[in-house]
């Protein structure tokens, strides 16, 4: 089994009866009404309002841009919920009432319309919809954890369906961004640093949402994603939000491509563009990036939207906001994001109707084409939910939003350490029954700390905390845990254990101040989330010295919890904790799922998607990187304190062997598998590098594959990983003189690493030279 980006599909044509729908439609439209298609301006929590009587009605704003245009594009945001919209339980728009307020707002703006054209209710979806009660995901960087495509898929494909009976036809996701700098506070919505591993997450989130093949947009049960970010905003130097990213095109294609290309394969309806520039290029201005690759090489056929307020940003380096639009609707931008400047595309046609009137024409003919995919076309909204709004009931099989949301959470906790008090002949984990533990630190009781940035505010039953679940569920399992200071000695000094809940949070206050885009801007408490970029990814103050004095203090283990939205440098917390859980934001279920874990009612079985640094000042190191860190700095020799795919549980593995064999056009990994204890399942992750040597480049070394281990206690197992030749040999960069192409495969599993050197002969012939242990 491969895990590289699919060769992409081309959608759509002459014979495509939504195009052709769309066509229709736009024949009668004036080039107002078409600019009008092409613009997102407002804000669409200002869209209604609740009336002295409880229900809600459309605002003077929203008719105002409904005539200006004689219809609406799109319109952004009309549930979300959070800091920046102001939202929340008292006057949000609550879960049973969405598909009303959707019906409402799609109803107003068909009868203002013309051509009965509806708008695009989009809404921001990156782990879980931003709404009141919407079910919520753990975040990317937990779903990278996993390393697991399939139970993600099923995650998407249920929390689209809650999505689709709200109304909603677009969905944003946070899919194409790669963590190239743990800097970069936006670092928890990548799926982690492996092109191959964000590419197959971006295929599942696609298929899943929208169905193989857009099934479920036909059938009423999905919805249209539209991916973000393209391209390479995970790039921006030092890893500062939406700044440049100096690259070559061999980085942008091998790093930052591959996910964008699998969502384009995958089938998906849009794709944004990024407030980043690519080698001094505007993304939002890019024809070669929007244009010529993605639909001329690609074959896409969907909609390309502006980030919010990219198009305005870019006004200064080509002259004004009638230029900026201009720029951006040539380079291949369809939609914009509250920005001015695409207000102004009447006047940028007048000054250049040769070359814009038909960039705006291909611009509303895809919107439209998007539109009828979505039931927004035909007098009858096929988009709208069943009878009261909500589903009739879910689909067989499918398990519910919730469930799915915890099994991520517990599949993606990585076990870092878990070493034997001083004294001690057992590991610290999973905790021993019959003792008193106490859990403490800042991060004990703060349930926001756990879901990460774009998330609306929890329902009051839904709050439960680490120290919650840990104290609560402790009984069951014949321990007692009791909730202390960390700076009371007398409790940690006379517990068994104790456990210490540290780490960041993304959490947006009410009193926060917000950039016009919603970046956090000004003071917060958060230390991670879009605008809190830091320039030294450490644990917040004084945690790690909070950390030292309970070892100081304590007499039996001490287990370290870390909630994190990036890769922390956790070099001190390892030498001050007999054991580390480090659970990348894991939703509101992770309470729960970390209190299972600690007390041995499952075991952690995640892998790190990401490197672990061991000193800020030795960042950025990556897996990937041609040429490593290690022996470099003469004060860090070590730059790397964890690899990307480390991690163990409480069960290991025997491995009995490992083979490598060609198979037609593959290469087949195969390892013999034993669990080690009879305890536990046997749990692993077997991954699959490759570096390719003998071209002119300098080749790094890339994840081509993997599978998830898991075997009975006592038993054992034969696994095995497909992997095209071609995936390994890259044959398409340049070569050397010779004509020999050559690789070294390094399988890693359950702590080893094998090393096979392959030979691909001018025929084409594969053999393996041989296998180093």
């Amino acid at each position: 089994m491969t895990h590289d980006a699919p060769a992409p599909r081309v959608h759509g044509g002459g014979t495509d009866p939504a195009r052709r729908r769309a066509a229709e439609v736009m024949a009668g439209m004036s080039l107002r009404e078409r600019v009008g298609q092409l613009n997102q301006r407002l804000l669409g929590w200002q869209a209604v309002e609740r009336t002295a009587q409880g229900a809600w009605r459309t605002t003077d704003l929203l008719r105002a841009e409904v005539d200006r245009w004689g219809g609406l594009g799109a319109l952004y945001g009309l549930f979300r919920a959070d800091a920046w919209s102001g939202r929340g339980w008292a006057d949000g728009i609550r879960p049973q009432e969405r598909a009303e307020v959707a019906a409402l707002v799609v109803d107003e703006v068909r009868a203002a319309s013309g051509q009965d054209v509806g708008p695009l209710l989009v809404e921001e979806a990156p782990h879980g919809h931003q709404a009141l009660g919407a079910e919520l995901l753990p975040v990317n960087l937990a779903v990278g954890a996993t390393w697991d495509a399939e139970l993600y898929r099923q995650a998407c494909a249920s929390v689209a369906s809650s999505l689709r009976a709200d109304g909603v036809h677009l969905a944003l996701l946070s899919t194409l961004d790669l963590l190239q700098d743990p800097r970069w506070g936006r670092s928890e919505e990548c799926y982690g640093e492996v092109p191959a591993l964000a590419a197959r997450m971006t295929e599942a989130a696609v298929v899943g949402m929208q169905g193989r093949d857009r099934s479920r947009l036909a059938d009423g049960t999905g919805v249209g994603v539209v991916l973000k970010h393209f391209a390479a905003q995970g790039a921006g130097a030092g890893g500062r939000n939406g700044h440049s990213a100096a690259l070559g095109p061999r980085d942008l294609a091998e790093l930052h491509l591959p996910a964008a290309r699998a969502g384009v394969a995958a089938g998906a309806l849009g794709l944004m563009a990024a407030y980043n520039d690519v080698d001094g290029v505007p993304c939002v201005a890019n024809r070669a990036l929007l244009t010529d690759l993605l639909r001329g090489e690609w074959g896409f056929d969907g909609l390309v939207m502006a980030d919010g307020l990219a198009v305005d940003r870019i006004a200064e380096q080509v002259g004004d906001l009638v230029a900026a639009a201009a720029t951006a609707l040539h380079a291949g931008v369809d939609l914009s994001l509250w920005d001015r400047s695409f207000t102004m595309l009447e006047e940028a046609v007048a000054q250049s109707p040769d070359v814009l009137s038909c960039a705006v024409d291909e611009a509303c003919l895809r919107v439209l084409t998007v539109k009828a995919r979505s039931g927004l076309l035909g007098p009858v909204d096929d988009a709208r939910p069943g009878p009261g709004g909500r589903p009739e009931g879910r689909p067989s099989g499918r398990p519910a939003t919730g469930d799915l949301s915890l099994e991520i959470a517990a599949r993606s906790v990585v076990l870092l350490r878990n070493g034997p008090a001083a004294g001690a002949d057992r590991p610290a984990l999973p905790v021993a029954p019959g003792g008193r533990w106490v859990v403490t630190g800042p991060r004990a009781d703060d349930v926001d700390a756990m879901l990460g940035d774009y998330v609306a505010p929890l329902a009051p039953d839904r709050r439960a905390s680490v120290a919650d679940a840990l104290t609560a569920s402790a009984g069951a399992h014949g321990v007692v845990v009791e909730r202390a200071d960390a700076e009371d000695v007398t409790a940690v000094a006379a517990a068994d254990g104790v456990v210490v809940v540290l780490g960041g949070s993304s959490h947006r206050a009410y009193t926060d101040e917000f950039a016009d885009n919603g970046a956090n801007a000004g003071q917060t408490a958060a230390d991670c989330g879009e605008g809190v970029d830091i320039a030294s990814p450490v644990l917040p103050a004084g945690q790690v010295e909070t950390l030292a004095a309970v070892r100081a203090a304590a007499r039996g283990p001490v287990v370290a919890v870390v909630l994190a939205g990036r890769p922390y440098v956790l070099t001190d917390v390892v030498a001050h904790a007999d054991a580390l859980l480090l659970a990348f934001y894991p939703g509101p279920g992770g309470g729960r799922v970390i209190a299972d874990l600690l007390l041995g009612e499952r075991q952690p079985v995640g892998h790190l998607p990401v490197t672990l640094p061991a000193h800020p000042g030795a960042i950025p190191v990556r897996d990937d990187e041609r040429m490593p860190a290690d022996g470099v700095y003469r004060d860090v020799p070590e730059p790397v304190l964890a690899r990307v795919g480390d991690g163990i549980g409480y069960g290991g593995l025997d491995v009995q062997g490992v083979a490598l064999t060609v198979s037609g056009e593959d290469l087949v990994v195969e390892a013999d598998v034993r669990a080690a204890t009879g305890d536990w399942d046997g749990e692993g992750l077997l991954l699959v590098r490759s570096r390719r040597v003998g071209g002119l480049d300098w080749a790094r070394s890339v994840v081509v594959g993997w599978h998830r281990v898991s075997v009975a206690p006592g038993s054992g197992s034969r696994v095995s990983v497909r992997v095209p030749a071609d995936d390994v040999l890259r044959p398409d960069l340049p070569l050397a003189v010779l004509a020999d192409r050559r690789a070294r495969v390094e399988v890693a599993l359950a702590g080893r690493r094998w090393s096979f050197d392959l030979v691909q002969d001018g025929a084409g012939e594969v053999t393996v030279d041989g296998a180093r242990a």
